[in-house]
């Protein structure tokens, strides 16, 4: 059920520094017109991205699944949380944490996740970070990129909303290539996709 603000409220969920984050921040009003980002959940009380939440005067919280005693209790503090917050969307963007098949039928094509290769390559479980631009390279491929895509219970296994591909150069690090398609494609793609969802939930309320 929205909210009727006009705008549909988003929650972006992080572990780490929060470049995706950021992108959405940065992107809120010129790209973003249907989505307010009214929520940062993070599963790791030091991630930077906590920081750069308050830096913009968005309510920020960590909560540890270690903390509460594991995944369950975990998802129904997040979900409480959620549910404070009246949120209706929420964006993994660089959480690195799965999602169990309950917590994600309940949110069934109201969760985004941003995976930084094209799937179905390098994809799936310990596909997270550097390990799949160390797999890219390794495999060879000339190109790769990022997909944004609805999160269900199989990890990476959702419905695909976005693709872009980016280049692998002859000479790419790990680091390079993951530079490169944060830069080319991630912070491109979430917010285009943060947006094309949300006018459509205000589209389609139901």
């Amino acid at each position: 059920m929205l909210n009727g603000s006009g705008k549909v409220r988003t929650a972006v969920l992080v572990s780490g520094g929060g470049t995706n984050l950021q992108a959405i921040l940065n992107a809120r009003g010129e790209i973003i017109r249907h989505a307010e980002i009214s929520l940062v959940v993070s599963n790791r009380s030091k991630a930077y991205a906590l920081e750069r939440a308050k830096a913009a005067g968005i309510p920020a919280t960590a909560i540890s699944a270690k903390a509460l005693g594991g995944r369950e209790a975990f998802e129904q503090e997040l979900q409480r949380i959620l549910e404070i917050h009246k949120i209706e969307l929420i964006v993994l963007a660089g959480f690195l944490a799965i999602l169990s098949p309950d917590f994600t039928r309940r949110w069934d094509h109201r969760i985004l996740n941003i995976h930084p290769a094209l799937i179905p390559s390098f994809c799936g479980k310990d596909y997270y970070g550097l390990h799949v631009h160390e797999a890219a390279l390794a495999r060879g491929v000339k190109v790769t990129g990022a997909t944004v895509h609805f999160v269900n219970e199989i990890p990476d296994g959702g419905e695909i909303l976005l693709q872009k591909a980016v280049e692998v150069l002859p000479n790419d690090t790990p680091e390079t290539l993951q530079r490169r398609v944060m830069e080319q494609a991630e912070w491109i793609l979430l917010p285009q996709a943060v947006e094309t969802v949300a006018a459509g939930m205000l589209a389609d309320p139901s």
